[in-house]
């Protein structure tokens, strides 16, 4: 099927851009985040298209007065991936790689705004991350993250925020590939064996650089995909950090992170380190990930929209809450330097991981 992306020179094979070969897991994502100086508020959104399974989903959360909102979008797709907007909410494309805008209006629900996206340094290709269980690929995708300034204003209910007025900064990444989406498959991989993933993601900003790293481990520890990163000018590439370790400490009983160092080396051998403080975090489940009902992909309908709060006091610490991403204060020391800045650490640790003490499916630290 022709659509309007095929009048643009973008074709990657001899067929319509509408065709994205057998696999039905195919996603192709945007992600944001922003944050207010002091992490007192917070938003985030995603947009993703599912080209084999015709769907598109999208999602805000508002996190405002210790509450998280959660306003989630669906429609069918209709095969035009162009059509970026879902419901009341739409991601503009303005300048590629460089502005974006996020907008939502949704009056029954009480919420309307618009969220200009302007990069502070260039984008970032992560390494392609592919996973398998067993014969069959699990995950197969190539992301891109980039750090950046907002402006605009957020109306809810009676309150309005200007992010004119106070300094919100962000990070977005872009993904795309093959992930699991939809409803999961009617005949597992056998013999059935319990899963086991570790995501830790971190992208900060301060107020001349950026850093951004992340680890996907094994059961052992072990780093299948890591990549650290710091980028201290708009017109240079990112310098890649090496030699990355990390280490965790996690609050009593759980697998939220309490206390997180982080140290590498430039490639000129001087030693980089990161102490990072998570301050609250968010549900992820609000954006639909692992979410029961509204899981990235699920049909719901021609257009379909839902509202719910979380109090964030209350943690469950179960699914689908186990991922997260926790605002976190930043301090970075190299030499006799220390600068203070603001980020993120999204956590996901499902299954056994030997360092942090986890032994079964959703168990705690001692």
């Amino acid at each position: 099927m022709l659509t309007k992306a095929d009048d643009y020179p973008i074709h990657q094979l001899p067929t319509p851009i509408s065709e994205v070969g057998t696999e039905r897991n195919f996603y192709d994502r945007y992600f944001f985040n922003g944050y207010s100086h002091d992490g007192e508020v917070f938003f985030a959104t995603a947009l993703c298209v599912y080209p084999n399974l015709n769907i598109m989903d999208g999602s805000f959360v508002l996190v405002i007065d210790g509450e998280q909102h959660n306003f989630r979008y669906s429609r069918i797709l209709n095969q035009e991936r162009l059509d970026t907007k879902v419901g009341s909410l739409e991601i503009k494309i303005i300048e590629p790689l460089h502005k974006l805008q996020v907008s939502i209006e949704d009056e029954d629900k009480g919420i309307v705004a618009e969220l200009n996206f302007e990069a502070r340094f260039s984008a970032v290709q992560e390494p392609r991350m592919t996973i398998k269980n067993g014969p069959r690929v699990s995950m197969d995708s190539t992301r891109m993250t980039q750090h950046g300034n907002w402006s605009g204003f957020i109306k809810f209910k009676d309150k309005k925020i200007n992010l004119n007025e106070n300094k919100f900064l962000g990070s977005r990444d872009r993904s795309w590939g093959i992930r699991p989406v939809g409803q999961p498959d009617s005949q597992m991989l056998v013999p059935l064996k319990a899963p086991q993933f570790y995501w830790l993601w971190a992208p900060a900003n301060f107020q001349d650089f950026s850093t951004h790293v992340y680890f996907v481990d094994d059961e052992d520890g072990l780093p299948t995909n890591q990549h650290s990163v710091i980028q201290e000018s708009s017109d240079k590439e990112a310098e890649v950090l090496l030699n990355t370790e990390k280490k965790t400490e996690y609050l009593k009983g759980t697998r939220r992170i309490s206390n997180l160092e982080i140290k590498s080396q430039r490639k000129d051998g001087s030693e980089i380190s990161l102490i990072i403080k998570p301050k609250y975090h968010i549900y992820m489940c609000g954006l639909g990930y692992m979410h029961p009902e509204w899981g990235h992909g699920f049909f719901k309908g021609e257009n379909e929209s839902s509202y719910d709060v979380y109090k964030l006091n209350e943690d469950p610490h179960d699914p689908p809450y186990l991922h997260i991403q926790a605002i976190s204060e930043f301090s970075f020391f190299e030499g006799s330097q220390t600068k203070k800045g603001i980020g993120v650490v999204e956590q996901l640790f499902i299954g056994p991981h030997k360092p942090s003490g986890f032994k079964e499916l959703f168990d705690g630290s001692n």
